[in-house]
């Protein structure tokens, strides 16, 4: 893909960095930070006299997230992160003692505290093991349990990149008669997602990752098939159905998705994370996909070549944004070395972690290997 064109100048942080760590914290990018400190500027200006501007503009983005997942905007609500959302799933549903949820063994913890938090109420969790950082159908047959009620998994592993089977553990799912719940972090903004072609329930994603938003930010997806059985276990004035009728107490929750948003807005975050959505559906997500398989086809020639083993898995869709290898020397040493170099990656317990998004270049693969080289 070298046809490929983008505007590096609306990325300030190309003129200092190889920045490929989207896996942990993206940079923002010029519309995003423009758009923030416009914002800041009417909060001291103007004060309430925007907030009805403040609320349209929430009902677009909220129309934006909608339309990136294939979702309707009534199935958004807008949350403070990832974790959050996923809290709002697992508590909100009434649950039996001795009900159970599955969820693959390993995870990050946004996927497994919240369910863990249920054992309380006498549900239990169940691990799925994954094989040389995946797992499928089979994996996931076998975890499967007397009660099982949910199935709750991360679209991208965020240590090995392995990109799970959706479509086939929504399959799954319907046939046997479960919740499907995905946390879409690190997905988001670098790999199409269709909520209703996957057969997901609940989806939840903060935007500082692929989504080049700012952190605070996110969204909960609650599919409209299963909308009655969620309760939200935090309310507040924005809950119900007439939010502005302060002087008369009347307990009648909204009937979408934004009964999950209790009170005051993070303003800021959602105008944010609007103009991220608009600047990577301008480019496309699709297009999006492919240049970052291409960047991560790049690191694996290279890395292929310098005989250095590679952690993520590269069977036909099992790839992701995140490309993942394990140093042939000290890891720390490494990381500590290319950070001063100015390259950008993360360090996971024993694995590199390299995470490009559609602006990086092959120049900056280039420069990438060179780092390196020049530290091994």
């Amino acid at each position: 893909m070298r046809d490929f064109h983008v505007d590096r100048s609306a990325f300030p942080i190309t003129e200092r960095y190889v920045f490929m760590n989207h896996a942990a914290v993206a940079p923002l990018p010029l519309p995003v930070t423009r758009t923030l400190e416009s914002l800041v500027h009417e909060f001291g200006d103007c004060g309430i006299a925007r907030y009805g501007e403040w609320m349209k503009r929430t009902g677009e983005v909220r129309s934006l997230f909608a339309r990136l997942i294939n979702g309707h905007p009534s199935e958004i609500a807008f949350v403070g992160n990832t974790s959050e959302g996923l809290s709002a799933v697992a508590t909100g549903l009434q649950w039996k003692k001795g009900e159970a949820v599955l969820v693959p063994e390993p995870d990050f913890p946004a996927n497994i505290y919240p369910w863990m938090n249920l054992e309380r109420y006498g549900v239990k969790v169940h691990f799925i093991k994954r094989k040389a950082g995946r797992f499928g159908m089979e994996e996931v047959k076998k975890a499967l349990v007397p009660g099982t009620r949910v199935l709750s998994v991360s679209s991208v592993d965020f240590a090995s990149g392995f990109l799970c089977d959706l479509a086939g553990l929504g399959d799954l799912c319907q046939a046997e008669g479960l919740l499907f719940c995905v946390d879409a972090i690190q997905s988001l903004g670098a790999i199409p997602m269709d909520v209703r072609r996957f057969k997901i329930h609940f989806l939840a994603a903060g935007s500082h990752k692929w989504l080049l938003g700012p952190m605070g930010c996110g969204a909960l997806f609650v599919s409209r098939e299963v909308d009655s059985l969620l309760h939200p276990e935090q309310v507040g004035w924005k809950s119900v159905v007439d939010e502005e009728n302060f002087f008369q107490v009347h307990f009648d929750l909204k009937t979408d998705a934004r009964r999950f948003e209790p009170g005051t807005m993070n303003v800021a975050g959602i105008y944010g994370l609007g103009a991220a959505l608009e600047l990577l559906m301008e480019v496309g997500i699709e297009k999006i996909h492919k240049r970052v398989l291409h960047l991560n086809d790049l690191l694996y020639q290279g890395l292929q070549g310098r005989h250095i083993r590679i952690s993520t898995p590269m069977g036909k869709g099992e790839r992701s944004g995140i490309f993942s290898f394990i140093p042939p020397r000290d890891g720390h040493a490494l990381f500590r070395s290319l950070t001063a170099r100015n390259v950008m990656v993360s360090l996971r317990k024993d694995i590199i972690r390299l995470s490009p998004h559609f602006y990086n270049t092959e120049g900056d693969i280039n420069r990438f290997f060179e780092a390196l080289d020049a530290s091994t």
